[in-house]
């Protein structure tokens, strides 16, 4: 991938940002052969940091040499301001929230994916409130979006990016010493079980559940410890609050 043919909104992005990401971090990169070189793929990781979007883009665009998509509310893709003009200039995928059907919530980052695109997603919908930083329970998104594409998810696990800006316990950015950032892909889920079924709850949640083990299970062995048994659902923590 030559740097001049990935659009005018990552080429600035990669000048602006490569640079601080390779003083400042150590990284240690594994298993992208997992990562389909063309075709519709999604890559579903767990969120510890509000930097790590930038250390999984770098980790997929250099590793893989394909360029991510990330989804993001429709509402970020309107007007002329710099958010939208920087949404729609990088590709990135609108989710329109909003739509009865949540099938058709999705359906630019089904036709995305129809189209060859990568797309990287984050299955929890927001940084980990887990004490441990564990990930949490899922929203269903990414298995919609797998079985209504066919596109194959592989499991991507990373740590080290919540070193540098932990918003839920040491505000601000911790960009010294020089922080290790481990990202590994896992082989692509096996979703056969549901594929071709009607996509109930039942089976959402299962499939879902599915991807987030994968998760887990690699991020034990990258952090050489064991997630806790309960996965923490912070929904069920505001009913109880």
């Amino acid at each position: 991938m030559r740097l001049g043919r990935i659009g005018f909104w990552y080429r600035l992005a990669v000048v602006l940002l490569k640079p601080p990401l390779l003083l400042l971090t150590r990284r240690r990169w594994s298993g992208f052969d997992n990562v389909p070189g063309r075709g519709g793929v999604i890559v579903a990781a767990n969120h510890i940091s509000h930097v790590d979007p930038l250390v999984l883009a770098d980790a997929i665009m250099f590793s893989t040499k394909r360029l991510p998509r990330y989804l993001a509310k429709a509402s970020l893709f309107k007007g002329n301001g710099l958010v939208g003009r920087t949404m729609r200039g990088a590709r990135q995928i609108p989710v329109h929230r909003n739509t009865a059907d949540a099938s058709l919530a999705l359906r630019d980052a089904v036709e995305a994916l129809h189209r060859g695109e990568l797309i990287a997603i984050y299955p929890e919908g927001t940084v980990s409130r887990d004490p441990g930083k564990w990930p949490m329970v899922a929203r269903t998104g990414v298995a919609r979006l797998a079985l209504l594409s066919g596109a194959p998810v592989v499991p991507v696990a990373q740590w080290g990016a919540q070193q540098i800006l932990d918003s839920y316990r040491t505000p601000g950015l911790h960009l010294l010493p020089r922080h290790t950032i481990e990202v590994v892909a896992g082989p692509p889920v096996d979703l056969s079980p549901w594929q071709g079924k009607e996509l109930t709850s039942e089976v959402l949640h299962e499939a879902t559940d599915a991807i987030m083990r994968a998760i887990r299970g690699m991020l034990e062995e990258l952090r050489e410890e064991t997630a806790p048994a309960v996965v923490h659902d912070p929904e069920a923590e505001r009913r109880s609050a």
